[in-house]
């Protein structure tokens, strides 16, 4: 297997016109753009095996994620984003295991963000066509119906911004929870308290235990939290719009200056 890297100006992007009412994608697709971010292409590589790479080997220290021809779908351009952005707030030293969820809680809940703002002005999009049938299984078996599913994505449709802090934070406390649980008892006690949220069903529709499994081999072993990471979870929790905060902190005219 060869890899050969490449910007996001040499890559197809495919269902980008269903992202053109959302400014914040572009804004994103220019800060992966302005760093110039690289992606690496797999040459004759199947599928099964980049997806193993990108969930084994994925660094959050490190760029470089691995397609397997040179073209991406929108919702990734903008999901690899988060991540980058998330590296570059927190400095290229910040391996915890916190700024490992702050950032998988983001990029992974602005893809629900994305789901929302699509239902209402391109449903139609390709995104939709795979990610609504894939959450709709995970919340079937989670035990919702037809009808109850439905009303969650309506949920989700109404206020697109509100389903994303509620996911991140779901998504963060649930991963924190999890890495300090010593066996299989702890586990189902640590989901079972957050089993009341909106966004249970959907909870492992989302690679947690990749998450959880990587911070446990790859993060350093310390009780002592990671106060950066803690600010900006505080500041998202208390922000009107979360979104709105992470715009302004991350993607605002002085940080393009950077």
């Amino acid at each position: 297997m060869i890899l050969t890297n490449r910007t996001l100006d040499e890559l197809a992007i495919d269902d980008e016109a269903s992202f053109r009412h959302i400014g914040l994608y572009d804004a994103l697709k220019q800060a992966l753009r302005r760093d110039g971010y690289r992606f690496r292409i797999a040459d004759a590589a199947s599928w099964d095996r980049v997806l193993f790479l990108n969930l084994t080997f994925w660094s959050p220290t490190d760029q470089g994620d691995v397609l397997v021809e040179p073209r991406l779908d929108a919702d990734v351009v903008a999901h690899v984003a988060w991540h980058h952005l998330t590296r570059r707030a927190l400095g290229a030293g910040a391996t915890s295991a916190e700024a490992l969820f702050l950032g998988e809680s983001i990029a992974s809940a602005f893809d629900l963000y994305l789901v929302g703002r699509l239902l209402g002005n391109a449903p139609d999009a390709q995104m939709l066509e795979t990610q609504v049938p894939a959450m709709g299984e995970i919340a079937a078996g989670a035990g919702l119906d037809d009808d109850a599913f439905e009303a969650l994505l309506e949920g989700i449709a109404a206020d697109p911004d509100r389903a994303f802090e509620d996911l991140r934070e779901l998504l963060f406390d649930a991963s924190s929870a999890l890495l300090r649980c010593e066996g299989v008892d702890d586990a189902v006690a640590a989901l079972a308290k957050l089993g009341g949220h909106r966004f249970a069903p959907l909870l492992h529709h989302y690679e947690l235990s990749n998450w959880v499994l990587y911070a446990r081999a790859h993060a350093p072993r310390t009780d002592a939290p990671d106060l950066a990471v803690q600010a900006i979870d505080r500041a998202l929790r208390a922000a009107p719009v979360a979104l709105d905060w992470l715009e302004q902190a991350w993607l605002g005219p002085d940080e393009a200056k950077k």
